[in-house]
């Protein structure tokens, strides 16, 4: 019994690391609005920072992030590092769905954008009935033990049903190509409820789960848009979502505070999820 003891420590240990635990989030920000007042970015700007830092955040996914709200947070959090384009122009006009990643925790392999159009490689279009234009900001990130992800991030349109349909339809379409195998993890703001047929098509597609739906753990509110406040507390919706594809494990789930003793973070609440990979 004694020899076999090595023997089973080695195999427990080669066990325990054969795992990649993360950390992801999802947070619409919400755009810099001056009529926001004390809500303003300004204003938000350091919380939102700390809420990231806090919770030990690996890799995130933003929305409604304007170009001096995207150099903000890169001063911000210099231990991040980050890919993402303006969506009006596929520069810096317009809103940013940045995809932000531990400097330390991983390598990036590859990264794009694509628009949520029929054209979605020209920057700037807009798709079917949708009220603006939108897209996805995709990484392959390494982790630097070994682990590769495909991580994307995105945000339907508020207005066109077709557009979120088919904006759903694409997005499943383009990831099938990324991931090449790979583990996913989908963040974003999908304007729409948990019951809807826009989750419903994400869920379909027999790729992803509903990180909420298969976490070991829950906590926080059932809703992730309050408006700062605004809305009562019976009517907010949840709108907000982390996917992730299946065989990638979920320990924790969690719907952050949308404010802090100082104020709030933004009219969103920010998702966090602890997932784990098996290697």
């Amino acid at each position: 019994m004694k020899k076999l003891i090595p023997f089973l420590a080695a195999a427990l240990m080669t066990a325990c690391g054969s795992t990649t635990e993360l950390n992801v989030m999802t947070f619409n920000v919400r755009y810099d609005n001056p009529e926001d007042g004390r809500n303003n970015w300004k204003f938000r700007k350091e919380r939102v920072a700390e809420v990231i830092r806090d919770n030990r955040i690996d890799a995130f996914g933003t929305q409604e992030v304007l170009i001096n709200q995207y150099n903000d947070l890169k001063g911000l959090l210099p231990e991040y590092a980050s890919v993402g384009v303006g969506r009006e122009d596929g520069k810096e006009q317009g809103e940013f769905n940045a995809v932000f990643f531990r400097r330390d925790r991983f390598t990036l392999l590859d990264s794009g954008s694509f628009w949520l159009s029929e054209t979605p490689e020209v920057a700037g279009s807009r798709g079917w009935d949708a009220a603006c234009e939108r897209l996805a900001t995709w990484a392959v990130l390494k982790e630097k033990g070994g682990t590769e992800l495909l991580f994307i991030n995105t945000h339907l349109d508020h207005m066109g049903r077709v557009a979120r349909r088919e904006g759903v339809t694409l997005l499943i379409e383009r990831i099938g190509k990324l991931a090449a195998g790979r583990p996913v993890v989908l963040t974003g703001d999908f304007n729409a409820e948990p019951g809807s047929s826009v989750v419903g098509h994400v869920l379909a597609c027999g790729i992803f789960n509903d990180s909420k739906a298969v976490a070991a753990t829950k906590a926080g509110p059932d809703w992730s848009f309050a408006d700062y406040g605004s809305i009562p507390d019976g009517e907010r919706p949840l709108i907000d979502y982390i996917f992730v594809s299946k065989g990638v494990g979920v320990s924790h789930y969690e719907v952050l505070p949308d404010h802090n003793e100082e104020g709030f973070v933004s009219d969103h609440a920010p998702l966090k999820a602890a997932i784990h990979i098996e290697k």
